[in-house]
């Protein structure tokens, strides 16, 4: 039902749908990096509050599903802020 009203959306205006999109994936991709900027930041600062709590001379690293967590949501991110450029610049031509 959803996909046919979409259709009949995109039928009777495409470009204006494109650009809903283009910006749907757009905003999403933007948030997901910020979000992920964020959380990477906090990790970050939580780490060295509980060093200067135990007096430990070597700073800790993040741990390794983290960094891959991180950087699949980088990825994911760069990918629909991408995929919005090229559906925008797709709709300029409908």
């Amino acid at each position: 039902m959803f996909l046919q009203v979409l259709w009949s959306f995109f039928s009777a205006y495409p470009r204006r749908t494109a650009n809903c999109l283009a910006l749907f994936f757009a905003v999403a991709g933007g948030l997901l990096l910020l979000m992920t900027r964020l959380r990477e930041q906090r990790a970050h600062a939580r780490m060295l509050a509980s060093d200067v709590e135990a007096q430990v001379s070597e700073p800790t690293m993040i741990d390794k599903p983290t960094q891959r967590l991180n950087q699949f949501f980088y990825s994911f991110g760069s990918v629909a802020l991408v995929l919005g450029l090229l559906l925008s610049e797709f709709s300029t031509q409908l």
